[in-house]
């Protein structure tokens, strides 16, 4: 493990497992940026960070793993875009999938296979998010995997509300000559939908469980009613499989989704994002979660190759 500076002077730490590199921003948005496993036959990106990145600003890129806190996705008030209606009425500001990761966050602590932070709101986070409360993150990391936890401790006198997940940018293709069309993912959802752009949720039933990534229908989309905690994707051949196991139980709570999104076809990347519940959770409740007073709650993803 060594502090590091990337060409734009952006402090971040290096984590080297075996045949595995992960590199982090712990102060800039707590975000994993590159996850690079070493081969027989070269070096493979499993997380994808544009070579480009050191020319434009750093919340803006497309890469890595961007937090999603408090709430994944675009937020609503009655048509509203931007805003939520907190519990006790207010409209609050709510920027696209919460401020966590434009935010600054503080290590507590770190050694040679783990690393932990706590956010730091900043006046934004505080106008749009107005409790006593720890946001906080934990990466834990193996040769093959590695687990990351976000926990919420309610520090107040009254329940919070969140919706929090990941925004996982995992490269794809990863084979030299192979296209989108190669891969699959293999979830089984009960339903999915999508996003109106009235922040209403467009319903459909999903009666697919292995799914062609070259399926325009899948970007944007949203999964939910897991039958299984695990997601998995890779070549149509079924052999070097990424595999998302979402928290500890075989089937995940009701209001988990998996949400499938690239940029574009063409794209280098393709996002399959882990949320705690639909986007617009605040309003529609779908997947909304509570943390009572003085309690805490987490929700919890690892990333495996096995």
């Amino acid at each position: 493990m060594a502090a590091e500076e990337n060409p734009a002077a952006l402090k971040t730490e290096t984590f080297e497992l075996g045949s595995s590199t992960f590199q982090i921003a712990p102060e800039s948005g707590f975000r994993l940026m590159r996850w690079t496993l070493s081969t027989a036959v070269g070096k493979r990106e499993i997380l994808h960070w544009p070579d480009s990145a050191g020319n434009e600003p750093f919340h803006g890129i497309r890469g890595g793993n961007p937090l999603l806190f408090p709430f994944a996705g675009r937020s609503f008030d009655r048509g509203l875009e931007d805003h939520w209606r907190a519990p006790g009425g207010e409209q609050l500001p709510m920027p696209r999938h919460g401020f966590a990761r434009d935010g600054e966050f503080e290590v507590v602590s770190k050694d040679s296979h783990h690393i932990s932070a706590k956010l730091v709101p900043d006046e934004k986070a505080k106008a749009a998010y107005p409790y006593n409360y720890t946001f906080s993150t934990r990466y834990t990391f193996e040769e093959l995997a590695f687990t990351i936890s976000l926990k919420l401790e309610n520090h107040g006198e009254e329940p919070i509300p969140w919706s929090a997940g990941h925004h996982f940018y995992f490269t794809l293709p990863w084979h030299n000559a192979a296209r989108r069309k190669d891969y699959r993912l293999n979830m089984e959802a009960r339903k999915c939908a999508y996003h109106g752009p009235d922040g209403k949720l467009v319903m459909q039933k999903d009666r697919e469980s292995c799914h062609d990534l070259s399926d325009t229908d899948l970007l944007d989309r949203i999964h939910w009613e897991l039958r299984h905690n695990r997601v998995s994707f890779g070549p149509k051949g079924g052999e070097e499989d990424v595999h998302l196991i979402i928290g500890s139980e075989p089937v995940p709570q009701k209001g988990v989704a998996v949400v499938t999104w690239s940029e574009s076809e063409s794209a280098p990347y393709y996002c399959i994002e882990p949320w705690m519940g639909a986007p617009n959770a605040a309003e529609h409740g779908k997947g909304l979660h509570w943390v009572g007073p003085g309690e805490c709650a987490s929700f919890e993803v690892q990333v495996s190759l096995f």
